[in-house]
């Protein structure tokens, strides 16, 4: 009885954790017990893709245990003086490294930095709707490269899509975001001018040093170098074995904490998607009416599906039914917008949040799903003016 009731707290606590990873799991296991395991399950799983997940994830997870992000955000928050500018730095600086180094990383990263300096203003109203703002910047910069985030890693990776006709694809929808970002943080920073005055600055804390700490080259090059066989990897110049090797040696040398920090978690939320994935493509009534609900409605069905799985899963599961590459790829980026687990990286930022601000959830959460909703609406009619 001692055992069974251990066994159910482990499993309580997995679905509380990673809700995510345990209804994949729990997909992968029924979808077995329909198609037994044989020689085709090999065909499932995209090698490719997990290993440069894992790859990106061991480089990121060593170069911020350096300090090399928050050493970057210090150095912008000494210079970025006023409420205005500073929400507009904060806002600029997850959009654009969310681009090379992840959205959930950016956010990782930088939101408790920038609710540290927030703070010091005294406006909650502020910091919820900066804090929202970067979340959304870093949904929506980590778009426009292969590189930005797990969707986009697997999605370029299954269609084959040449690097450029990636970037261009999402090049209009980057560039609407931008766009969008400037002018929301501007019209709310007049808000923000009158009440706190443009020219007040946040106060030094010890938290928040006025210059960036200095992070040693020597122990940064290894990770840049991995970095870059990534990025070479994504471009399809290298073989993606290497970059795997690569990353586990630099890790065992220069930081084993780097490899424990992977999220071995998403790799295997992964494995079990595709099994499923993979088994449903097999069963072909199923396979049949999915892929009819899907066809045509591609970027429509990948926006509503990530609202209630995530656009992670929502890729991974998509991709079986269609090769509508394209469609997919938008979809799944702007499906991020929306609900709280739209994007799970949205929810970094809300625990940050409940953490530090804990009776501003509620503000926090309206502000969020209003603003997303925006987002949302604008850039899909931005994608209906597109030719």
């Amino acid at each position: 009885m001692a055992m069974l009731a251990r066994y159910r707290m482990q499993v309580g606590d997995l679905v509380r954790q990673d809700p995510v990873l345990a209804v994949a799991l729990v997909l992968a296991v029924l979808s077995c017990l329909v198609v037994p395991p044989d020689a085709g399950y090999l065909s499932y799983v995209d090698l490719r893709t997990l290993g440069m997940l894992f790859s990106l994830m061991t480089v990121m997870a060593g170069l911020s245990r350096l300090g090399v992000f928050s050493a970057a955000c210090r150095g912008l928050l000494a210079v970025a003086r006023g409420p205005r500018r500073l929400a507009l730095a904060l806002t600029l600086l997850a959009f654009f490294s969310s681009m090379l180094i992840t959205n959930d990383v950016a956010l990782v990263t930088f939101v408790p930095l920038a609710l540290l300096a927030l703070g010091a203003l005294g406006s909650e109203r502020l910091t919820c709707f900066t804090v929202v703002m970067m979340t959304i910047a870093a949904n929506l910069g980590s778009m426009f490269t292969p590189v930005g985030n797990p969707q986009n890693l697997y999605l370029y990776s299954a269609s084959h899509l040449p690097l450029a006709d990636f970037l261009l694809l999402m090049l209009p929808y980057t560039v609407g975001a931008l766009v969008l970002l400037v002018v929301a943080v501007g019209v709310f920073g007049r808000v923000a001018d009158a009440r706190l005055g443009d020219g007040d600055a946040p106060e030094r804390t010890d938290g928040t040093p006025s210059a960036a700490a200095r992070v040693p080259l020597a122990r940064v090059l290894p990770w840049l170098v991995v970095f870059a066989c990534a990025l070479l990897s994504v471009a399809r110049l290298l073989p993606f074995e290497v970059t795997v090797v690569a990353a586990i040696a630099v890790g065992f040398v220069a930081d084993r904490g780097a490899l424990a920090h992977v999220d071995y978690a998403l790799l295997v939320t992964f494995v079990a998607f595709f099994v499923f994935v993979g088994n449903m493509g097999r069963i072909e009534v199923v396979d049949g009416v999915i892929a009819g609900l899907v066809n045509g409605h591609e970027l429509a069905v990948a926006v509503g599906a990530s609202q209630v799985l995530s656009n992670v899963p929502a890729a991974i599961l998509l991709s079986g039914f269609t090769s509508n590459w394209q469609a997919l790829i938008v979809g799944t980026n702007l499906g991020g917008l929306g609900t709280l687990i739209a994007s799970m990286a949205s929810l970094i930022s809300y625990k940050q949040v409940a953490l530090v601000l804990p009776r501003a959830k509620g503000r926090y959460l309206a502000l969020f799903t209003v603003w997303n909703v925006v987002f949302l609406t604008v850039l899909l009619v931005l994608h209906a003016l597109l030719p």
